[in-house]
């Protein structure tokens, strides 16, 4: 199945620790490849792993995430929405960190629906569609 969703980076965190019965029920509804998250993203997860007091552990249920959901490359059409949404922002004084703009530039490039707990920040990628599962 082609991916409709890209997960966003705090998605991820509530799934793995079955923070939201709705989120949870909504990700098992899924089918097979309808969901992935963007390597931006997936290194996110690492970095947050790699410094936990149980580094182990948190490697290993982010190697089970990975059994559900298919990390995406960058394409390189992403570089071009990337800059044209940082100029953008910019101008308006709206600036998002600068993951959030690689993950909003690989989910416009790859035509995919973002989920994300984040919707404020990304609220203000114009032509970016969003859903929150977390609510």
């Amino acid at each position: 199945m082609e991916p409709r969703y890209l997960l966003d980076t705090n998605i991820c965190i509530y799934i793995r620790q079955k923070r939201s019965p709705d989120l949870l029920h909504r990700f098992e509804k899924l089918r097979s490849g309808e969901a992935v998250i963007s390597v931006i993203t997936f290194g996110e997860l690492l970095f947050g792993a790699e410094k936990s007091a149980h580094r182990t552990a948190a490697l290993e249920r982010l190697r089970e995430l990975q059994i559900f959901l298919s990390v995406l490359p960058l394409p390189e059409a992403s570089a071009g929405n990337y800059g044209k949404i940082r100029a953008e922002l910019e101008s308006k004084g709206e600036i998002i960190g600068n993951n959030d703009l690689w993950i909003a530039s690989h989910a416009l490039s790859s035509g995919l629906i973002l989920v994300t707990n984040n919707e404020r920040e990304f609220s203000r990628v114009r032509g970016l569609r969003t859903q929150n599962w977390a609510t």
